[in-house]
């Protein structure tokens, strides 16, 4: 672990809380519209209820994770400039599938968005929540073609305990380079200036104190209805399918 965060590779993304393109008639600028561009293309591929269902891959994929109501399928949509590309079921917790969705070219894809179940929901039968920790688990541990997590938290209340075992089944592939993560502190349209800077600086100590040294992880504030930090989790994500693989 690293206690100062010194040697973690942690990095704000986005602040202050604006985004140039939230601005009536700005434009985007050609990075962010070249990773907007890559986001839009995404389609759906597969859906699988275990791990073993799943077809096996050589293209980066990037997993998106987080409690029910955290703004998963929300933030998913958005990124892809797509109403329905992720299914946000009306009640919180039903969706219990890992669904696969291609980026890039049609003929050539080159890589893969997996749109995971979202945990912590109370409503949900105790049975299907084990299953589902065991599958998560599963996924997170052992998937071959993993290189890269969003974990969407809700920026009002921050990191549970559910959150903070999630990055637990995280650590050694942090640690070991294979797999970088990305925190979205979702709803951040909803927290007063002050509050959103409260929160991305009480998730910046959690994951410096909780995040393997040399982990490659980023932090920001995120809300899908103002379009806040959209762009940078876009450059990101688009960023992370063209960098040169790290040491596992």
């Amino acid at each position: 672990m690293s206690e100062s965060g010194t040697k973690l590779n942690l990095r704000i993304l986005q602040w202050p809380m604006t985004n140039p393109s939230t601005t009536a008639g700005a434009t985007l600028q050609g990075p962010a519209r070249a990773a907007l561009a890559w986001t839009h293309t995404a389609r759906f591929l597969t859906t699988a209820s275990r791990l073993d269902q799943l077809p096996p891959s050589e293209l980066a994929e990037i997993a998106f994770v987080g409690r029910s109501n955290a703004g998963k399928s929300t933030a998913i949509n958005r990124l892809a400039q797509q109403k329905r590309l992720a299914f946000a079921s009306r009640t919180p917790g039903r969706t219990q599938h890992i669904n696969l969705f291609e980026v890039g070219p049609k003929d050539a894809p080159d890589a893969l968005l997996a749109d995971l179940p979202g945990y912590g929901y109370a409503a949900v039968e105790r049975a299907a929540k084990l299953r589902w920790q065991e599958v998560m688990a599963q996924y997170l541990a052992q998937r071959r073609s993993l290189s890269g997590v969003v974990l969407m938290i809700d920026s009002r209340l921050g990191f549970t305990d559910l959150d903070r075992q999630l990055l637990g089944l995280l650590s050694p592939r942090l640690a070991g380079g294979a797999v970088r993560l990305l925190v979205l502190l979702t709803k951040c349209d909803k927290l007063t200036r002050s509050a959103g800077a409260s929160a991305l600086a009480a998730a910046h100590t959690l994951l410096g104190e909780v995040c393997p040294e040399h982990a490659d992880v980023g932090v920001a504030l995120f809300s899908a209805l103002k379009r806040i930090g959209v762009d940078d989790a876009a450059l990101t994500l688009y960023g992370w399918t063209r960098a040169t693989p790290r040491a596992t």
